[in-house]
């Protein structure tokens, strides 16, 4: 049985028909119809960032500049609280020295009240009997004024007594004197009239003393 050639399906002399290619076509058609397909960039600079981000993206400025107020209100607190508490140890450094000072100057002028007879005290035993009823009269004496010394001693009275042969302190001495020594040399405590007393630097009555010149 002959096949019935169409005039569209006749070919030049010496060429074949090429045999379609189904998925070549359907590729063809599919390229020809289908716009290229957008880039992720290009989806998300057209698009915009997401929601979260965008608020994400506002976030940082203002907590830094909540934290950087923080911060400087912290800063400032602490350096207040820093000089309240320094000026709180000033305070109670100038009301101990303060309370120290008026406790010095209440025993001092107790002191003054009582040099008299510690000097009294101190010339009857310069030359006490050793023996019999004068003896014990002494030993009596002796023990009041070392009493005396112990209330005053727990008040923080010291005394200044100085030694022959110790050199002249105009600070804590008070020359009433200044002789010839043929034992001491010049600014040398020759003899001590009578003892000082002082209370921790604060002088009350200084030592009374002769002085070679």
């Amino acid at each position: 049985m002959s096949r019935r050639k169409h005039k569209h399906d006749r070919q030049p002399d010496g060429e074949s028909e090429p045999i379609p290619d189904p998925q070549a076509e359907e590729g063809a058609l599919w390229r020809d119809v289908s716009p290229p397909a957008p880039s992720l960039e290009a989806e998300r600079a057209e698009a915009g960032p997401p929601a979260g981000e965008a608020q994400a993206a506002g976030l940082p400025d203002e907590a830094a500049a909540e934290i950087a107020r923080l911060q400087g209100q912290a800063a400032e607190y602490l350096d207040g609280w820093q000089r309240a508490r320094a000026e709180f140890a000033n305070y109670k450094k100038r009301i101990e020295r303060e309370q120290e000072e008026a406790r010095g100057r209440v025993v001092a002028d107790l002191l003054q009240d009582f040099t008299a007879i510690l000097d009294d005290l101190e010339r009857a035993l310069k030359d006490r009997p050793g023996d019999g009823d004068a003896g014990a009269w002494a030993s009596g004496i002796d023990m009041i004024q070392r009493k005396l010394m112990a209330v005053l001693e727990a008040e923080g009275v010291k005394t200044i007594l100085p030694s022959p042969g110790e050199a002249f302190d105009p600070n804590v001495h008070e020359a009433v004197s200044h002789e010839a020594s043929e034992t001491q040399s010049e600014g040398k405590i020759i003899d001590i009239i009578h003892q000082g007393y002082r209370v921790g630097e604060r002088v009350i009555r200084p030592a009374l003393v002769r002085v070679a010149k």
